[in-house]
């Protein structure tokens, strides 16, 4: 039998166990010996197994502690929560805050904000003349201590110019309602979410183990006269987020 198939044999039985339930999430997977003596096979085939494993996102392998499976705590988001109805102080709530404070884990979050000429592909979706700037905001988003995601919100700068959108810090009742201040209420969306592995950048800031895969989530806001206000980008480690959206026929 080719060797691939035997490490790939070895692999499939060890992911067998991990989705029974047999290997919880942080318990120790047998060492190699052990998987060599259970599957008759050299220590080079039960190295490529785990190579696989980990590069699927299911194992973690810690120099001199041995192989773990990874814990698998996703969270629930859901976009679509993004426009509900403010609250009687006239907030709109972050869904990401929302998110996590429904599990009972605690949100925290980084926020920088700049002014650039944005990447090319956040130039079109704006519909921005070359050269043209916008504002940044930035945020590493944390979950429980842990970096979980990252988002950036584009906004025009001859249209955010001078508001909260372009100062440091939080904006309590939401970069939206400002927006809606300024006379760019958004009535739609477009969304589009693609998967790819992640930057070395991303990998850094979002700690990221070997062969972690990301969703990208990219939004486009338009005001009433179809004009693109807003773009927000979220970078979601796969491991980390289920992304559901409800529809409701009408």
């Amino acid at each position: 039998m080719a060797r691939s198939s035997l490490y790939q044999q070895v692999a499939a039985e060890v992911r067998r166990a991990i989705y029974a339930g047999e290997l919880a999430p942080g318990d120790q997977i047998p060492t190699e010996a052990d998987l060599m003596e259970a599957h008759g096979v050299s220590r080079n085939t039960v190295r490529l197994a785990l190579g696989e494993l980990e590069n699927e996102g299911l194992i973690l392998r810690m120099r001199r502690r041995g192989t773990f499976v990874r814990e698998r705590r996703p969270l629930l988001m859901r976009p679509q929560d993004e426009f509900l109805p403010y609250d009687q102080e006239g907030r709109r709530f972050d869904t990401f805050v929302h998110a996590v404070r429904s599990e009972g884990r605690t949100a925290d979050q980084r926020i920088e904000v700049s002014i650039v000429e944005p990447p090319e592909d956040v130039t079109t979706r704006l519909a921005l003349a070359d050269g043209a700037l916008a504002v940044v905001r930035r945020r590493l988003r944390f979950v429980d201590g842990q970096p979980y995601n990252t988002l950036d919100s584009y906004f025009p700068l001859e249209i955010v110019g001078g508001s909260e959108i372009a100062r440091p810090g939080d904006i309590t009742r939401g970069a939206n309602r400002v927006l809606e201040e300024l006379g760019h209420l958004q009535v739609r969306v477009i969304d589009d979410l693609s998967a790819r592995m992640p930057t070395s950048d991303e990998s850094s800031r979002l700690q990221l183990e070997p062969g972690t895969p990301v969703v990208v989530h990219t939004r486009v806001g338009y005001d009433a006269d179809d004009t693109p206000v807003r773009v927000a980008v979220s970078v979601l480690p796969a491991d980390k987020h289920l992304i559901r959206y409800e529809l409701e026929r009408h």
